[in-house]
């Protein structure tokens, strides 16, 4: 018993050494990116390098907002991503809980074509949605990115929230249709809170996705008023100068919100995944 009890904590201390060890493997570049920031510019490329940069300067973020107009992109993404998001979760909801819990001919055929569409690499549909934006005249505007993301998103959302709507307990709705309540008034009164945890994995999910794409952004918004921060971060500089350091401190300020809402939101995303992994 006593030997087993040994094996058992050499085992437990060698997990928590692994997990350090990849907490540590993971944290260290984004220690590098923050305290990077926060160099002179002539620290950069001191060797050798500096783990604790004395003194602290925030000339890289001075540079990025006045020099480089990061806060434009920073305005044009919160635009483009918030809209997204809202419109992916909201067309997201109605077409999950209709293949969720509503009797419909062909789900299946409906569901294969949804996760086809989401394996779809999306460089392959960016030249011909170029020539349908140009044609529209939607070019360098927030609908040329709001659209396509929206689209792009939606069958993944879709899949979460049809999954997370499956484990409702039915009784639920039918309690409410025996009050008399409506169908919209049962989905957004009844169904809707028990699946916040699925939205709000969905909504991270997409808000991330949208917040930094690249190549869409690159190709349908040229203009410097409608770029979003991936394009405005790598269109920083000169091809005789690149400033490493109002690079790292704008990529410091891009992964900020995304922190934020993975933070906040750990909990609500860890249940809507495990729901959709389980069910359906």
């Amino acid at each position: 018993m006593r030997v087993a009890r040994v094996g058992w904590r050499r085992y437990l201390n060698g997990v928590n050494f692994g997990v350090v060890v990849v907490i540590l493997f993971v944290m260290l570049p984004i220690y590098w990116l923050v305290i990077s920031s926060l160099k002179q510019p002539a620290a950069l490329g001191a060797t050798p390098p500096q783990f604790f940069p004395n003194p602290l300067s925030l000339t890289n973020y001075r540079d990025a907002f006045s020099t480089y107009g990061f806060g434009v992109y920073f305005r044009n993404s919160v635009v483009v991503t918030i809209a997204t998001t809202i419109l992916v979760l909201f067309f997201g909801s109605l077409a999950g809980y209709g293949l969720g819990r509503l009797p419909m001919r062909g789900k299946s055929t409906i569901l294969i074509t949804l996760l086809i569409i989401s394996l779809f690499p999306g460089i392959a549909v960016v030249p011909p949605l170029y020539l349908l934006e140009r044609t529209v005249g939607i070019l360098n505007s927030y609908q040329a990115l709001i659209i396509p993301y929206t689209a792009f998103n939606l069958p993944f959302a879709i899949w979460i929230l049809r999954n997370y709507f499956q484990g409702i307990p039915k009784e639920m709705e039918e309690t409410g249709r025996i009050d008399g309540a409506s169908p919209w008034r049962i989905y957004w009164s009844i169904v809707m809170p028990q699946a916040l945890p699925g939205l709000f994995t969905a909504g991270v999910f997409t808000f991330t996705a949208a917040w930094t794409e690249f190549l869409m952004a690159l190709t349908f918004n040229n203009s410097n008023s409608f770029r979003t921060i991936p394009v405005g971060i790598a269109l920083f500089g000169t091809p005789f100068n690149i400033p490493y350091g109002t690079i790292f401190a704008a990529s410091v300020v891009a992964v900020i919100p995304i922190g934020i809402l993975v933070f906040v939101f750990r909990k609500s995303v860890v249940s809507g995944l495990t729901s959709g992994s389980v069910k359906g």
